[in-house]
C-alpha cells in the first residue's frame, strides 16, 4: 500500500471572491495563510502523490507554490462563481491533468482550506480506508453532531412543528440521546473519491460513502471572524496534533508586496501606533504623549497619493483629536468596539473590505486586522497581535512605524 502503487491527488479548491469574510482562504490564522495549514498536512502524508491548488485568484496561488503546492493551472472565471458547486472544479482539474500533462489519478481528495484543523495521520487512516475496501465510492471525514437530528423539527401546517426525519421509532424526540440511532454529520476535512466515480457516476460521493470519523474538537470550519477566534483559541491550547505550517515573510509571496494593489482606505490606531504607549501625566492630571514628526510627514505624503488614512481608537484623548486635526486627518475615538465602527466607516468611505490596511498593536485590534485584508502591527505590538498581522514593522510606535509604512507604500 505504498505511494506509487497508486496515484492518489490531493485537490484545494480555493477561489478569491468569499463574500463573507474576504480573502479567507488566506487569512491569517496564528500568522499562517489559512489555506497553509491544509497544503501542509497533504504534503506529510506519503501516500499522496501531488497536492494541487485550484483557484483564480493570483494571490491565493502564490501562497499555496510558497508553502509547497502546484498550480498547474488557474481556474476559469466561470468556475469561480459564489454559486459554483465542487463537482464541476473538479472535474475541470482532471480534464486538464489529462490534457496537458497526461496525467491520471486513482483517487482525488478533496482537501477543503477552510478545514484547516485535521489531526495528524487522518489523511493515512482515510486512504487506507478507501484501498481496503474495494466496492466503496467514497470515504469522508464525520463526526457525532452536538445535536442528534431525530430532536429536530421543521415547519408544518398551522403553524405546527413536525419532526424533521420520519422514522419507525415512537416519539424519538422524547428518547435518551443513547437509545436513538447513531448519525455523522460531515466535516469537510477531506473526501477520498475514487476517479471512476467522478468520472463515471458524475459524482463527488457515488452511492457507498464510508464515514472516517474525527474528534469534534477539530471540527471548525472558517466561515466567520468568530470561526477564527474559535480555531486560533484550539491552536493557542496546544491540545490538538496536527501538523503546523511555518510562517514565512509575506514579503515574498510570489515577489509582491503583502498590500493590496489598490489602497481603499488606511486606518491606524492612536495610542502604540502614533505614540509609544507611554502617558505623560502633569500635575493638575492633564496628561500628554510623545508623537513622531516623522510620521506626520510620511501622512501628508499620503494625502497627497489620495490614500484616505482615518484614525480609530478605544480612547477619549484631546491630544489625539489635536494632533489629527493638524494633520487634516478624521479621527474617531472612544470607539470601544472598533469592528462595530469599522464597518461604518467602510461605508462612509465605500471601501471594500479586502483593499483596507488597518495598523495596529494592542488586544482591541486584533477583530479589525482578522477582517481586513491587510494587517499590519508596529514591532513593540502584542505578541497576540503579530500572530494575526500580515506583516510586522521594523520600527516601534511611536518611533516611526507609520513613517516606515508610508516609505513602504511608496515604493510598490
Amino acid at each position: 500500500m505504498k505511494s506509487k502503487d497508486h496515484e492518489i491527488l490531493a485537490l484545494i479548491l480555493a477561489r478569491g471572491g468569499s463574500k463573507g469574510l474576504p480573502g479567507k482562504n488566506i487569512i491569517s490564522l496564528r500568522g499562517v495563510p489559512l489555506i497553509a495549514y491544509s497544503i501542509k498536512s497533504a504534503l506529510e502524508e506519503k501516500l499522496v502523490t501531488r497536492v494541487i491548488v485550484s483557484t483564480d485568484c493570483e494571490d491565493i496561488a502564490g501562497v499555496a507554490q510558497l508553502y509547497g503546492a502546484e498550480v498547474p493551472f488557474m481556474r476559469p472565471s466561470e468556475l469561480a462563481r459564489d454559486d459554483t458547486c465542487d463537482f464541476p472544479v473538479i472535474e475541470h482539474a482532471i480534464k486538464w491533468l489529462k490534457e496537458h500533462e497526461n496525467y491520471f489519478p486513482d483517487f482525488v481528495i478533496q482537501v477543503r482550506p477552510t478545514v484547516p484543523l485535521r489531526p495528524r495521520g487522518l489523511f493515512e487512516r482515510a486512504i487506507k480506508q478507501m484501498l481496503e475496501n474495494k466496492n466503496v465510492d467514497c470515504v469522508r471525514t464525520m463526526a457525532e453532531p452536538n445535536e442528534s437530528p431525530y430532536k429536530m423539527w421543521k415547519e408544518g401546517q398551522n403553524g405546527c412543528a413536525v419532526p424533521l426525519l420520519e422514522s419507525d421509532l415512537f416519539e424519538p424526540y422524547n428518547m435518551l440521546r443513547q437509545q436513538l440511532p447513531k448519525v455523522y454529520v460531515q466535516t469537510g476535512h477531506l473526501e477520498v473519491i475514487k476517479i471512476a466515480t467522478i468520472e463515471d457516476k458524475k459524482s463527488l460521493t457515488g452511492d457507498k460513502i464510508m464515514p472516517v470519523l474525527v474528534d469534534r474538537p477539530y471540527c471548525v470550519d472558517i466561515d466567520t471572524i468568530d470561526d477564527l477566534f474559535i480555531a486560533e483559541a484550539l491552536l493557542k491550547s496546544n491540545k490538538l496534533d496536527i501538523v503546523l505550517p511555518e510562517q514565512i515573510d509575506k514579503k515574498t509571496i510570489t515577489g509582491k508586496n503583502f498590500l493590496p494593489e489598490k489602497i481603499d482606505l488606511l486606518i491606524l490606531d492612536f495610542d502604540g501606533v502614533f505614540t509609544d504607549n507611554s502617558v505623560l501625566v502633569m500635575e493638575n492630571g492633564s496628561e500628554a504623549v510623545f508623537c513622531n514628526r516623522s510620521d506626520g510627514f510620511g501622512i501628508e505624503s499620503l494625502l497627497k497619493k489620495s490614500i484616505p488614512t482615518v484614525v480609530l481608537s478605544s480612547e477619549v484623548n484631546k491630544v489625539a483629536e489635536a494632533r489629527c486635526k493638524k494633520l487634516k486627518i478624521p479621527c474617531y475615538l472612544g470607539e470601544k468596539n472598533k469592528f462595530v465602527k469599522l464597518k461604518e466607516i467602510l461605508k462612509t468611505y465605500k471601501a471594500e473590505l479586502q483593499n483596507v490596511v488597518y495598523v495596529g498593536n494592542d488586544i482591541n485590534d486584533l477583530e479589525c486586522m482578522r477582517a481586513v485584508g491587510c494587517s499590519i502591527a508596529v514591532k513593540d505590538a502584542y505578541i497576540s497581535v503579530k500572530e494575526v498581522a500580515n506583516y510586522t514593522l521594523s520600527a516601534k510606535g511611536g518611533h516611526g512605524a507609520i513613517r516606515e509604512l508610508v516609505d513602504i507604500i511608496s515604493a510598490t
